[in-house]
């Protein structure tokens, strides 16, 4: 729900799922599903994060110093993944967007912090929310006809 935990090295699958609030801090890289279903908090990764990083993510936000792996962001509700290296692939309504200043300085500062200093650009994704469940119910009357 709240506080900080550092891992100084790699970690291994679903570092960081179901969190709600706090701090993860991982040391290098994240295995496959790093961040799945996160209702909160932020999980920063220092190296690359494997596959489905951010799957089924609601809220918070996963900052990736390295790469991101296949379909990151898949199926995503809410929340921010930021990737300042390559990525594999985007997950099923996962689409980027352009990061603002603000959201870059502050960025910026939560990796000051651990002692990650050199400047970096990032890639937003966010969720496109085409899969969203619940729907205007003009909307859904609308693609009944």
């Amino acid at each position: 729900m709240s506080g900080k935990i550092t891992v100084t090295k790699d970690a291994g699958a679903s570092a960081g799922s179901t969190m709600r609030g706090g701090e993860l801090v991982i040391g290098g890289d994240a295995g496959a599903r790093a961040g799945i279903s996160m209702k909160g908090g932020t999980l920063v990764i220092g190296g690359n994060a494997g596959f489905l990083t951010g799957f089924m993510m609601q809220k918070g936000r996963i900052i990736i110093c390295g790469d991101a792996g296949e379909a990151v962001g898949d199926s995503m509700y809410e929340g921010a993944i930021y990737v300042a290296g390559d990525i594999a692939s985007l997950g099923a309504d996962a689409t980027t967007e352009e990061i603002s200043e603000d959201e870059l300085i502050d960025i910026l500062t939560v990796l000051e912090a651990q002692g990650i200093t050199d400047k970096r650009t990032f890639t937003k994704v966010v969720s496109a929310k085409r899969f969203y469940n619940y729907d205007s119910l003009e909307r859904l009357e609308k693609s009944a006809l």
